[in-house]
């Protein structure tokens, strides 16, 4: 976001000092100070706080009044219990939870919404920011404007999204990332037993990923399920047990089903 030399840096305050409220306060320290780190552990807000230059608290109520944005970066149970703690206390809130509704914030202030960055995060992995998909909610007009400039500040990729919408994007991603990653431990294990780390899937998985983007997962599925060949996946199942047989089977159904619907029968 561009400003000119008279313009002082926004202030921003931080609840959290997980995965994403790291990255996000990183990214935002370049363009805006942060001022505050809030967490109910004070040694995390401590640890973040001092990458930052902010001030470390554990206390909500010393919260600072005149922050020009504050952002909640907790666990979604957890938003609710704390914006009912906050009550009343006014100023621009958001938080970045891909599911809770931006009208939990209402509590708080009269300007609220959400800061969705679509993206996983741990605290000491790298992630280039400006490429991350940023998505925003505010209760009014203005409130949308006003969360696209901060979103602007670390991404080059912002775009509205209200709570339904925003919903099934989170859906995507845990199918995307989440379940992916599941399936990634699992190949994990099957490796290890043969002294072989991940990283012999990275070719696998880079050109898989990329063909997707390029064509559609639905044209780039491959495999034996794919072509239904009955051989190879009766002797992947006879091959595992436990957890790991159970849902190849039940992933090996669905692509049967989705590419050989009058072929298939239950495994």
């Amino acid at each position: 976001m561009e400003r000119t030399l008279t313009d002082p840096p926004k202030k921003i305050v931080i609840l959290g000092a997980g995965n994403v409220a790291t990255h996000l306060a990183l990214n935002l320290s370049r363009h805006a100070n942060i001022t505050q780190i809030y967490n109910r552990h004070i040694d995390g807000a401590r640890e973040l706080a001092d990458r930052v230059g902010a001030t470390a608290i554990d206390d909500p109520r010393l919260l600072e009044r005149d922050a020009d944005l504050y952002i909640i970066s907790v666990k979604d149970d957890a938003i609710a219990c704390l914006a009912e703690q906050l009550r009343g206390f006014g100023g621009l809130w958001v938080h970045t939870s891909g599911s809770v509704t931006m009208e939990t914030l209402s509590v708080i202030s009269d300007t609220y919404g959400v800061f969705y960055p679509m993206q996983t995060f741990s605290k000491d992995v790298d992630v280039n920011m400006s490429e991350v998909p940023m998505f925003i909610e505010g209760n009014t007009t203005v409130t949308v404007k006003r969360l696209k400039k901060f979103a602007a500040m670390i991404s080059d990729r912002v775009y509205e999204a209200d709570s339904e919408r925003r919903a099934k994007l989170h859906i995507a991603a845990v199918f995307a990332c989440n379940f992916t990653n599941r399936l990634w431990d699992i190949s994990a294990s099957l490796l290890k037993e043969l002294g072989l780390g991940f990283d012999t899937m990275k070719p696998l998985v880079e050109a898989m990923l990329t063909k997707a983007c390029a064509v559609s997962p639905h044209e780039g599925q491959t495999g034996p399920a794919r072509r239904n060949d009955r051989k190879i996946i009766d002797k992947h199942i006879e091959m595992l047990d436990g957890e790991a047989k159970d849902l190849y089977a039940i992933l090996t159904e669905s692509i049967i089903k989705q590419y050989h619907p009058h072929e298939q029968d239950k495994l």
